[in-house]
């Protein structure tokens, strides 16, 4: 089969064509035509540092985290899915697990589910794990009817996920992004639009929340930025963050009584643990498409296998729109 492979890891890493064997189905995995990848900021990581990340695969890799396709072949133990099915997920692109850059690729039937009829291909492979994120943070902390949300990032591909399941599950919701662009697609979604250049933390505490607070803040954008959830936060509230790798002062969590959620979604992968689990999130997210409450946001730009380093660049530029997809 056609992949596209990385012989090294560095900034200046490209990939290249490759012809590796077709995978063979073992038992409790399937074996995938891949019809399209998305391309997550996880993945531009692995390949610009490699090593550094625990969770890199050993070169020659195939990366592509996400992806929508054909099961072509069923091994063993596998019950739910029959060859000719469309599905989705998020099953490789780490450690030993074969990525998505590929015509192939073998996955774990846990770590699959039947694509949302609703969504193209393209769609579908923009959801896995945007989606497996967004739903795992909110109801971790207990995202609810009558609830206020802020979603930090919300014209994001992670935050304008969360932003629609939030209000699925019955929430009001306002997100944080900047511009009018991002104002315009935030408002699209149904949630209150704050371009948090434009005002400050307090203030759109003030507006939206007569002052008290969100009951769940969902931070997508992570680091120095945890510091106005946690002000966002009403007191015993909840905030979720999603890039937590920082080292940042707790002070004003203790004294608020928070509790500080940290989601990444790729450890049941990275430790098969609980794989089940994304099967399932999979299909309820399926579900979500198909009743029309969730549609991930596409970039138009169109890439195949050989311009994946081209749609690398093009989500590291900052000029995307919404998810970048690869058409295999």
């Amino acid at each position: 089969m056609k992949a596209m492979v990385l012989n090294s890891y560095g900034p200046e890493a490209q990939f290249e064509d490759a012809e590796l064997p077709d995978p063979v189905a073992i038992p409790g995995h399937v074996v995938i035509e891949v019809a399209a990848s998305s391309v997550n900021t996880v993945d531009t990581m692995i390949r610009i540092m490699g090593s550094e990340l625990p969770l890199s695969p050993a070169v020659p890799a195939v990366l592509g985290m996400d992806f929508a396709g054909t099961v072509t072949a069923i091994g063993d133990g596998v019950t739910g899915f029959a060859v000719g099915d469309e599905v989705y997920g998020c099953a490789g692109g780490l450690l030993d697990l074969q990525g998505a850059l590929a015509e192939f690729m073998l996955a774990d039937a846990r770590l699959i589910a039947h694509k949302p009829k609703s969504l193209s291909t393209r769609e579908a492979a923009a959801l896995p794990l945007v989606g497996i994120t967004a739903y795992e943070g909110l109801t971790r902390a207990g995202v609810g009817d009558g609830q206020t949300v802020l979603v930090q990032g919300g014209a994001g591909g992670v935050g304008h996920v969360a932003v629609q399941i939030a209000r699925h599950m019955g929430a009001t919701v306002s997100a944080t992004g900047r511009g009018a662009a991002q104002m315009a697609l935030i408002n699209g979604l149904g949630a209150n639009p704050i371009d948090f250049t434009m005002q400050q933390v307090e203030d759109y505490v003030t507006e939206h929340t007569s002052g008290a607070g969100f009951d769940l803040v969902f931070d997508s954008v992570g680091g120095a930025n945890m510091t106005n959830s946690f002000a966002a936060a009403k007191l015993n509230g909840h905030v979720v963050s999603t890039v937590a790798m920082v080292e940042i002062d707790l002070t004003p969590v203790h004294f608020k009584g928070l509790s500080l959620h940290v989601v990444f979604m790729l450890i049941p992968m990275m430790h098969d643990v609980g794989r089940q689990a994304h099967g399932v999130i999979l299909k309820t997210l399926a579900d979500m498409a198909d009743a029309g409450a969730l549609k991930p946001i596409v970039d138009e730009t169109v890439f195949d296998l050989a311009s994946i380093g081209a749609a690398h660049a093009h989500l590291t530029s900052g000029g995307a729109t919404g998810k970048v997809v690869v058409e295999v």
